[in-house]
């Protein structure tokens, strides 16, 4: 029997279980049961499959945003520690949020060193302080740093080789998923967490979804309000919704530049200037560097800056001094997706095999006494570069939007 045909009995058992469970119950299967006896019973019941979070003690919060909180915690069984990830369950009316459920789904298929590893599903108990609705948490394997704190730290320094180590790790985590027709879509230093030895995870799958093959030769018509804007690459901009891995190699360019910069390379406000500051680095955005550029969606919708000769090479070179980390940079930040590197290919750039080689990184991050975390660390000041990018971008903005169906939003 197949591993899937296991999983789907596995689950029909569970379910024929759970629905004895339920049916055993006199009161609640007789359909005349009183508010009082059905929250009773709520708070009486007990999840077979899901435990409940009280087994953790709750050290620290680590993480805060859209996507809710992130605590570390250690297990009151054997003190080991993990980081408990709250289920944002506020906009629910009913049920559990289908896009935790995708997560969830998600991260139990992927098994791989460099990604996030979730170990279970713990809730509250309901009761009566918290009105009968349980908190639910997605426990992982605790990491003790992330990216972009470990960048904000001015005495964290990485050697060439230690870059090339990050830099392998992550896309190794890339090529997997991708393998697996799984788009991360939201790539960015905070969601790289590494172990105190050194191993790199891929993070918050909470806007991953899998590719499908789009039915009868039609497009697939996949939400472009994904990615942190700041890593969000130009086809989304531009409102594609037929996309695919190459959202994610633009995230893992911008973050390979940022292991030299220690700040993110393009901080727009708004789209419309994350586009602007793309073309300044990238080159302007024509039909010939990108055919098919004129279908998009938003292409009529957005002031697209003109005659910028591509410098992507001429701005990061006083930065990043080695010859093949530029081109492999070249390479992960080309407008067109179609021309953009894949993880395969960019694996075997000769960045990764020409000396210096790939260094472990446990040497370095024992030096360091506490965790850095983007949620604990002060805020990353824009380098020279990326201040005159943004002023430039500023100024070539009109005020007036070319069309007033389509707003700019600040995230």
């Amino acid at each position: 029997m197949s591993q899937n045909q296991n999983q789907i009995q596995s689950s029909s058992s569970s379910s024929r279980q759970e629905s004895q469970q339920q049916v055993s119950h006199p009161q609640m299967s007789s359909g005349y049961a009183t508010i009082e006896q059905r929250l009773k019973y709520i708070s009486d019941y007990n999840f077979p499959y899901c435990d409940e979070s009280a087994k953790y003690e709750k050290v620290a919060k680590i993480g805060q945003g859209t996507f809710g909180e992130v605590f570390k915690a250690r297990s009151k069984s054997d003190n080991k520690f993990v980081a408990m990830k709250r289920v944002l369950m506020e906009n629910e009316k009913e049920g559990f949020p289908i896009t935790a459920l995708r997560e969830i789904r998600i991260l139990q298929l992927l098994k791989h060193e460099n990604v996030v590893n979730l170990i279970e599903i713990v809730r509250t108990k309901a009761n009566k302080n918290n009105k009968y609705k349980s908190i639910f948490y997605l426990v992982f394997d605790f990491c003790e740093h992330d990216l972009a704190g470990l960048l904000s730290n001015v005495n964290v320094k990485f050697s060439l080789g230690e870059i090339k180590k990050v830099m392998k790790q992550l896309l190794n985590g890339l090529y997997y998923i991708h393998s697996n027709k799984i788009l991360h879509r939201d790539m960015k230093a905070a969601n790289v967490l590494i172990t105190k030895t050194g191993i790199l995870k891929l993070a918050d799958f909470g806007l991953a979804r899998a590719i499908s093959i789009s039915k009868n030769g039609q497009p697939n018509r996949y939400t472009n309000r994904v990615v942190t804007l700041w890593y969000r690459p130009p086809e989304l901009l531009l409102g594609d919704r037929n996309y695919g891995p190459p959202v994610d190699m633009w995230g893992a360019g911008c973050i390979m530049a940022e292991m030299w910069t220690r700040s993110p390379i393009m901080q727009g406000s708004t789209e419309q200037q994350q586009l602007t500051l793309c073309a300044q680095l990238c080159g302007s955005f024509t039909t010939d560097v990108w055919p098919g550029l004129d279908k998009l969606e938003l292409y009529h919708k957005m002031e697209l800056p003109q005659n910028h000769k591509r410098k992507v090479k001429e701005r990061l070179r006083p930065y990043v001094k080695d010859q093949a980390a530029v081109d492999l940079l070249d390479q992960l930040l080309i407008l067109n997706p179609e021309k953009r590197i894949n993880a395969d290919d960019a694996l075997m750039h000769d960045f990764f095999w020409i000396d210096p080689m790939p260094a472990d990184l446990t040497k370095m991050l024992s030096q360091l006494t506490q965790s850095n975390f983007e949620f604990l660390a002060p805020p990353r000041r824009s380098n020279q570069m990326m201040h005159r990018y943004q002023q430039q971008a500023a100024n070539q903005i009109q005020q007036r939007p070319q069309d007033n169906s389509y707003q700019d939003r600040v995230y």
